[in-house]
């Protein structure tokens, strides 16, 4: 199955910053892994070997900035207030 869209169709602002900061990072089958879910398959791969964490938070932070503010604030309730 194909990737879903990043927009305000797809489910990316179903989740929170942490996971989608962890889902780029480590790729699907090792964030799944580690949370002991072995027997899902994911094709995302994990990207901490060619990103930087500063740049996988700006690429997430480009996607968000693209959303409607309906969903972006959607988004922001499911996130803890920076402290």
């Amino acid at each position: 199955m194909p990737a879903p869209p990043h927009d305000e169709t797809g489910h990316t602002w179903h989740h929170d910053n942490q996971l989608l900061f962890a889902y780029t990072r480590l790729g699907g089958q090792e964030l799944l892994a580690q949370r002991g879910i072995t027997d899902f398959k994911s094709g995302m791969p994990g990207f901490k070997d060619s990103l930087t964490d500063d740049d996988i938070w700006d690429v997430l932070a480009f996607i968000r900035s693209t959303w409607p503010q309906e969903i972006r604030a959607a988004h922001a309730a499911r996130n803890p207030p920076h402290e």
